[in-house]
């Protein structure tokens, strides 16, 4: 029942990278905070909040597309490397501007633009490393613990940053977050050169079409993008905890996001369960639609005890969700192709809260921060099942024919470069 280790005892690559994003993402996590309520102290307005997450949205879905074919073909190291570098530049320019007498709002849009577009060329190529250095068997367990790590940071962090943003100022924030990112900066230049796959495809439009057309194929992999897409378009609370703490208390900004991070982490504490089933895709659908219900019961919270209980319920069942998902992606996908459909993974699960955020902030505007979250649960849990009644067989896909799926196409794909080399 409880947590599985395995993956940290087995791969000193993954220890690395587990350790040294534990430590920047607490820093990583102050900022994710702070930049919304700082939107909104400068414009006092949710739409103008939601709006952060749209201009994350853009440079994400153009670059993920790119990032997955350059994680394809080139040195992962060398792009984990480049990318968080320059996540700590947008982290400077944030402090640069909290420290202005008047900070400028198209600073933060286009801070958060940078660093979500670094992280779409970044995923795929720790995704795909990843694959690399931790056999698949195990990758349930990567899931829950790279769920643990979010969950610690996202619990500690946010909420101590609403205390600091509100009595020190959003700079103190900023700093620590881009002190906090040598841990990262360390475990990527201290990990071992994982080589791409035997005939890796260079990156091209050929390549990207091809890794689209090969996830279209795969109903059980329609059904983790589309699930998940509806779940978090519909229901995704983030664009409102600025407007919320404004009435609970501004101290208490950073304890919403807490909540569902707490949520998750009892999910991943208690994940040793999850190895033991293999129905995944009703695993989605289920966790997926109870996501939605508690966000509906968050809406109709009269307290903030109350709120913060069905949040934590939201993350618990959004990082069942994960899981699962996480273990579709890892266990079934040829290396050949893990990092353009990394890319795909990654504008699958972002897309959802970054345009449900920006969704969620101009209908909160219209109707109020309550009928917002009311609606949204309620269009979740329908989206969800019309979802799932569209791909019958997501709902009975098996974990177990996925592995042996990969595991022909792998040896297909391989002896398919081993006879196109020996034509020349």
């Amino acid at each position: 029942m409880f947590l599985d280790l395995t993956p940290l005892r087995v791969s000193r690559d993954y220890r690395l990278l587990f350790f040294g994003q534990l430590i920047s993402f607490f820093g990583s996590m102050m900022t994710f905070i702070v930049v919304p309520w700082q939107m909104y102290q400068l414009t006092q307005s949710s739409a103008m909040v939601g709006y952060i997450y749209l201009a994350e949205f853009v440079p994400m879905a153009i670059l993920a597309i790119v990032g997955g074919a350059l994680a394809d073909y080139f040195d992962k190291r060398t792009l984990l490397r480049y990318t968080e570098l320059g996540q700590g530049l947008a982290s400077a320019v944030l402090l640069a501007n909290s420290l202005l007498p008047n900070p400028q709002v198209w600073v933060l849009f286009l801070c958060v633009a940078i660093h979500a577009g670094l992280a779409a060329i970044q995923r795929p190529a720790f995704e795909s490393f990843i694959q690399k250095v931790v056999p698949a068997e195990h990758m349930a367990a990567v899931m829950a613990l790279n769920s643990i790590r979010w969950s610690v940071g996202a619990i500690v962090s946010v909420s101590f940053a609403g205390i600091v943003a509100v009595t020190l100022g959003p700079a103190v924030a900023y700093a620590f977050d881009l002190v906090t990112f040598a841990g990262t900066i360390y475990a990527v230049y201290a990990i071992a050169a994982v080589p791409s796959p035997e005939n890796a495809e260079k990156p091209s439009w050929a390549g990207i079409k091809k890794a689209w057309k090969y996830a279209f194929s795969r109903k059980e992999l329609l059904g983790t993008y589309f699930i998940d897409i509806a779940a978090m378009f519909f229901a995704m609370p983030q664009a409102l905890y600025p407007a919320l703490a404004v009435y609970y208390g501004e101290q208490y900004v950073g304890f919403f996001p807490a909540a569902i991070a707490g949520g998750a982490l009892l999910a991943s504490l208690t994940s040793g369960w999850t190895k033991k089933v293999h129905r995944h895709g009703a695993m989605v659908i289920g966790s997926a639609t109870l996501w939605g219900v508690a966000i509906l019961f968050f809406g109709m919270a009269d307290s903030l005890v109350l709120a913060l209980a069905f949040l934590v319920m939201a993350g618990f069942f959004d990082m069942i969700s994960g899981i699962f998902r996480g273990a579709i992606w890892n266990q079934t996908i040829p290396n050949q192709l893990r990092g353009r459909l990394a890319s795909i993974e990654m504008m699958s699960y972002l897309t959802g809260p970054m345009l449900g955020s920006a969704k969620m902030g101009i209908v909160a505007e219209s109707v109020g921060i309550r009928w917002a979250l009311i609606s949204g649960g309620i269009l979740c849990i329908v989206s969800v099942l019309a979802t799932a009644l569209f791909l019958p067989s997501f709902f009975t896909y098996d974990g177990r024919e996925g592995i042996k799926q990969r595991e022909l196409e792998e040896a297909e794909m391989a002896e398919f470069g081993r006879l196109s080399q020996s034509e020349f």
